[in-house]
């Protein structure tokens, strides 16, 4: 996919993906588990969080809400899988698994409907500043003229011939 220019709007919408990968995440393994998640599990998700961020700040469309619908869910199983790897298992659950699939679910939807919501304010909000901001001046000529003539002398003028002294040595001094 081609990426768009890295925009204000862009930024703040990847920083809220990855956050929201990542905070997912920690919290359904930590009701889940009991615990949350530490060591190698952390890291995992940094990076993974790092990822999701970073595409949804560089792929064009994940402004779009199925877009970004899709890249958080793809971040909520690559997440779920990697805490599995990296040795963090479920004990008892606290909560039965088809109403923390169905948390997980609605919880991803929510934050995919607000970023894109967010997004799509933050760029409104940047282009009635820029049309508000637009400076309303005459162009500036780009020839300079010189003038050449004036009435009166320049001031550098006026000085140098003050400064000058014409006074002299006496007269018998001379010869």
């Amino acid at each position: 996919m081609p990426a768009e220019p890295t925009t204000t709007a862009a930024r703040l919408r990847g920083i809220a993906a990855g956050l929201l990968t990542a905070t997912l995440a920690v919290a359904a393994h930590g009701i889940a588990d009991g615990a949350a998640p530490s060591g190698t599990a952390v890291a995992l998700l940094a990076v993974l969080a790092a990822t999701i961020g970073g595409l949804a700040t560089t792929v064009s469309r994940t402004a779009d809400v199925r877009v970004l619908l899709g890249l958080l869910v793809t971040g909520q199983l690559i997440g779920h899988l990697m805490l599995a790897a990296a040795g963090h298992h479920h004990g008892e659950p606290t909560s039965p698994a088809p109403a923390m699939l169905v948390a997980h679910t609605l919880a991803v939807i929510v934050g995919a409907v607000l970023i894109a919501t967010g997004d799509h304010l933050c760029r409104a909000v940047s282009r009635v500043a820029k049309v508000a901001t637009r400076a309303v001046v005459a162009p500036i000529p780009t020839k300079s003229s010189v003038i050449t003539g004036a009435d009166q002398p320049l001031r550098s003028s006026l000085l140098l011939a003050a400064s000058v002294s014409h006074r002299g040595p006496p007269v018998s001094r001379a010869r």
